[in-house]
């Protein structure tokens, strides 16, 4: 599966995920993580840095599996293969004989049952679709095609059928896989032949070298868009809050289309209307095999468009002079998509085969606190909060908030992101935690953060800790936002400036560059780029100056 390449003109201008009409996949993931910043990657180095995709959560494969058997055309596949027991007789093809097509419609409920209707009054499309379903069984290997000794070509099923009707996990999602990999094949050969169909190809055409370029050259932009969408959708999938997946199809293809921080022009919104043309029936056919819930574009639109340029009408405009603002059921007519939690899976096994990180949602929280705390803390392609709460989940509080505890002391380069993290695991535990809290008020390391989580929480008689822890604990919270933002300068010159200075800078600065932490010179260095106040900065300066020189 391709990596997306959105055209970004810059850094993210996007609002916090899930608010207004920015969606979370319109947030870079270096924004949302500092990790390529965190490995010195500048801008024109993104290409060649590794994709990051987002954490997931996924069900439990048994629950994968029963989503993947309620697929109707994957169900259907297995129904024909075990009709075909013990054989069935096909063509040279290994299609359904013509006696067996309506047969076949039937037993999948497609067509009236027998008597109820002539044969020849069973609908088309229910035999076209019995034959798709047994097209799919055929590929999928749960009938296997022979020649009888008297050269009769019979379908028997094939090995896989019985495990994958008891629902073995393993079994139904392998195939459902190789299923979903075939529509997208199929969907994007498709909408690749209507772009030759628009380019005026021909059969001629395909006959010579420039004419076999050009088909393959439009497979490839079929497939290199169908790839971006559906990356895009994973990422808008993972970020969303339950029940708000949901995408409409323009603004689908305005992430795949405008650069951030643009408005689109009369060129890119006919760009996005291209792209939502292009999508729709690629996106319609891998709403078959359950990767997707996929609400197509009205047809009767494009009748309704052609009708105002005839006609000469124009659409409603708005107070400001534009497009007036569709209603929800008028907008959801331009396309709405939804990626399932079986499409994530899909998606995901797709990106892992070709190489990609794509990690689970707990996968860094299967062991004790101090792996959490350090696997959490080393990676970049991770959501801490989430892991978090997994690890967090059916603990007992105080236990749990000594064994954190622990686990964030040192003075190893990731201490202060290991510390800043048993802060928020402490946060996400709450009032049941606090004992396990105030045995470490008087640790050096820890007893400045426990006093500041006492007080949030709105504890009682809560001790101030002395000046030196005080001021280590400034330095060690500066030094995990550092860690944790990558550098990111915005953020960094937000904490510089609520930075307790004095109004004497001189003093408190120099009572901070006496503490021994690892991080003392780099916290110093970056207040003295970034203070709004040119004294403390350079205050800041001399100070970092004289830390690096004690060492």
């Amino acid at each position: 599966m391709a990596a997306r390449r959105r055209r970004n003109a810059g850094p993210s201008a996007a609002g916090t995920p899930g608010e207004g009409a920015v969606l979370p996949a319109d947030l870079e993931l270096q924004d949302l993580y500092g990790a390529f910043a965190a490995h010195g990657l500048d801008d024109e180095d993104l290409d060649d840095a590794a994709v990051l995709v987002p954490p997931v959560r996924l069900p439990a494969e048994p629950e994968l599996a029963a989503l993947a058997k309620a697929v109707p055309m994957f169900d259907w596949a297995l129904r024909l293969s075990r009709w075909a027991a013990p054989h069935r007789a096909v063509d040279e093809f290994g299609d359904l004989t013509v006696p067996d097509r309506i047969p076949a419609a039937r037993l999948l409920g497609l067509a009236p049952g027998e008597g109820e209707v002539p044969e020849g009054e069973v609908p088309e499309e229910a035999v076209v679709e019995a034959m798709r379903a047994w097209s799919l069984a055929c590929d999928l290997d749960l009938v296997e095609i022979g020649t009888t000794a008297a050269g009769e070509h019979v379908a028997v099923p094939g090995p896989d059928l019985e495990p994958a009707e008891e629902g073995d996990p393993e079994t139904v999602l392998e195939l459902w896989l190789t299923a979903a990999g075939i529509v997208r094949e199929l969907a994007v050969e498709a909408d690749s032949q209507e772009l030759e169909r628009e380019d005026g190809g021909d059969a001629e055409a395909e006959e010579d070298e420039e004419g076999l370029g050009e088909v393959e050259d439009a497979r490839d932009e079929a497939a290199e868009l169908l790839d971006e969408a559906l990356q895009v959708l994973y990422e808008t999938t993972a970020f969303a809050e339950p029940g708000t997946e949901t995408v409409p199809l323009g603004v689908l293809a305005a992430l795949l289309v405008v650069p951030e921080g643009e408005e689109p022009s009369d060129e890119l919104l006919g760009d996005i209307t291209d792209v939502m043309v292009a999508l729709d029936p690629m996106l319609a056919d891998l709403s078959e095999l359950g990767l997707l819930d996929y609400r197509p574009i009205d047809p009767e639109l494009f009748d309704e468009e052609e009708g105002e340029e005839e006609g000469g009408e124009t659409a409603a405009a708005g107070p400001d002079g534009g497009p007036a603002e569709l209603d929800e059921a008028e907008s959801a007519r331009f396309g709405l998509v939804r990626l399932t939690p079986l499409g994530q899976y899909g998606i995901r096994q797709w990106l892992l085969e070709d190489g990609y990180d794509a990690p689970l949602v707990g996968d860094l929280a299967k062991g004790d606190a101090g792996e959490l705390l350090r696997g959490v803390s080393e990676a970049a392609n991770v959501l801490p909060d989430e892991e978090l709460k997994v690890w967090l989940e059916g603990r007992e509080p105080v236990a749990a908030a000594r064994e954190l505890l622990a686990a964030a002391r040192g003075s190893d380069a990731y201490a202060p992101m290991r510390r800043m993290l048993c802060h928020s695991a402490l946060t996400l535990l709450g009032a049941p935690a606090e004992p396990a809290v105030r045995e470490v008020l008087g640790d050096p390391e820890l007893g400045g953060g426990a006093a500041a989580w006492l007080v949030a929480l709105g504890a009682a008689e809560v001790p101030a800790p002395d000046r030196a822890t005080a001021l280590w604990t400034v330095v060690d919270a500066f030094a995990a936002q550092l860690l944790d933002t990558g550098g990111d300068p915005e953020l960094l010159r937000e904490l510089v400036a609520e930075l307790p200075v004095t109004e004497t800078p001189a003093d408190y600065l120099g009572e901070l560059w006496r503490v021994e932490h690892p991080y003392t010179a780099d916290v110093l260095e970056a207040v003295g780029e970034m203070h709004p106040d040119r004294a403390v900065a350079k205050e800041a300066r001399k100070a970092a100056f004289k830390a690096r020189s004690k060492g």
